[in-house]
């Protein structure tokens, strides 16, 4: 068994199988572990370990990071990688920054770089500003982000109250030059006293030129994207071999789910299209919350039907803002998580053994669920999104979605591609 070469921690589970994709698409075999495993990590060249941090109380996001980072030394991994979400989310006090000074810390590096860009997603970095599609970070629907709200586009203005190291810009003018551009860039910048660099990207050239002018940095942080040519510079550097398997998942027999829990643009006009030809089960928080028994309705209502169905929670904001209103954000979304994830458990007893899971917080916590402990990760359904299987027991197709990801047809695309 070969030592992985590539170490990932993610402050998400969809982000982690985002970045996952990303990685086997650039010729690497991947396994996502679901938190630090206690057993045997099976053979691969990547390993992502998948957490639950993105909006945990920093000092928690500091310690779970952390020790999922020694454990990634410990197994001899190379370089190491820190994913956050492509529109950045995080608050004033993190939790971005503080993770990042505490692995550059633990890794007595000096100089990193932060570059959430991915281009094939519409997102993008240009002057040190992020978009999504053709607007701002703050016009987009990430402003009203129940949890992490975005609503200033500046990057450096967001990182800079998070962490306590400086924070720099390379911008696009250099980077098109190229990487040897970009790593004297990158010497001005520890010259001037800056110790993170937010880097600009508009296309996948821009983050094949950054990727080749950090193959030597212990560690680096960013999107998915940023991901793209990691696996060209370990070839480069003789340590990895052309691959043509990595992507290979095994068949899966069983029944099929979708779940929906996010509420994000891009998930409620996938759950509006999926609504208009197939059948769906809307979970209400409130009359959960009040006592009904949502779960044995909706799983019987499920067996009813011979075809995929959709059980959602998804809401447009003016609902959402309601259920928030009576039981608190952080309680709506964890009645909600809870209640989907309960559903999952009772549907795998009956024989579904393939799940097609919408939003960030509900895939970490069907996941949880179904005691999955690492994910093989397969061939992409959409940017960022590959179906992927579990490595232990009877095989359980999963295809985790954040929120944002995804054409409008996304849900019927991932039927199509199911292993």
């Amino acid at each position: 068994m070969s030592k992985p070469l590539l170490g990932c921690v993610a402050d998400d589970f969809t982000g982690g199988t985002d970045l996952a994709s990303m990685l086997v698409k650039g010729g690497m075999r991947t396994v996502q572990t679901i938190g630090v495993p206690e057993g045997t990590v099976v053979d691969a060249d990547a390993i992502v370990v998948a957490l639950k941090t993105r909006t945990l109380p920093v000092e928690d996001a500091v310690r779970e990071s952390i020790d999922a980072l020694r454990w990634l030394k410990q197994i001899g991994c190379k370089q190491f990688y820190f994913k956050y979400c492509s529109t950045f989310d995080s608050t004033p006090t993190g939790n971005i920054g503080p993770v990042i000074d505490a692995m550059m810390e633990e890794l007595g590096t000096n100089f990193t770089i932060a570059c959430p860009a991915f281009p094939e997603n519409g997102r993008t970095v240009y002057n040190g500003y992020l978009f999504v599609g053709d607007v701002l970070l703050s016009e987009s629907g990430m402003r009203n982000h129940p949890l992490t709200p975005m609503t200033d586009s500046n990057l450096l203005r967001v990182l800079a109250p998070q962490t306590r190291k400086n924070v720099g810009l390379v911008d696009r003018r250099v980077v098109i030059r190229g990487s040897e551009a970009i790593r004297a860039e990158f010497d001005r910048c520890k010259q001037g006293g800056q110790q993170i660099a937010i880097v600009d990207a508009i296309e996948n050239d821009d983050l094949y030129r950054i990727d080749a002018a950090v193959a030597e940095f212990p560690l680096l942080t960013g999107g998915s994207g940023l991901a793209i040519g990691l696996g060209e510079n370990f070839r480069r550097a003789g340590m990895l071999s052309a691959s043509t398997d990595a992507a290979t998942l095994q068949a899966t027999s069983g029944r099929m789910v979708l779940l929906s829990g996010s509420c994000s643009v891009a998930t409620n006009a996938q759950v509006e299209r999926w609504l208009q030809e197939h059948a769906g089960f809307k979970i209400d928080p409130l009359a959960i919350h009040q006592g009904e028994d949502l779960v044995s309705q909706t799983v019987d209502w499920v067996m009813q039907h011979e075809e995929p169905v959709l059980v959602y929670a998804s809401a447009m904001p003016e609902e959402v803002g309601q259920v928030q209103h009576q039981l608190g954000v952080e309680g709506a979304g964890l009645l909600v998580e809870r209640t989907l994830s309960t559903i999952a458990v009772r549907l795998h007893e009956r024989g579904f053994n393939k799940f097609i899971v919408a939003g960030g917080e509900t895939s970490g916590a069907v996941v949880k669920a179904l005691d999955v402990k690492g994910l093989r990760i397969g061939e992409s359904i959409a940017p960022g999104v590959p179906w992927t299987q579990s490595i232990d027991g009877t095989p359980i197709a999963l295809a985790l979605k954040s929120g944002n990801f995804g054409t409008v047809g996304f849900f019927e695309e991932a039927m199509r591609q199911c292993p």
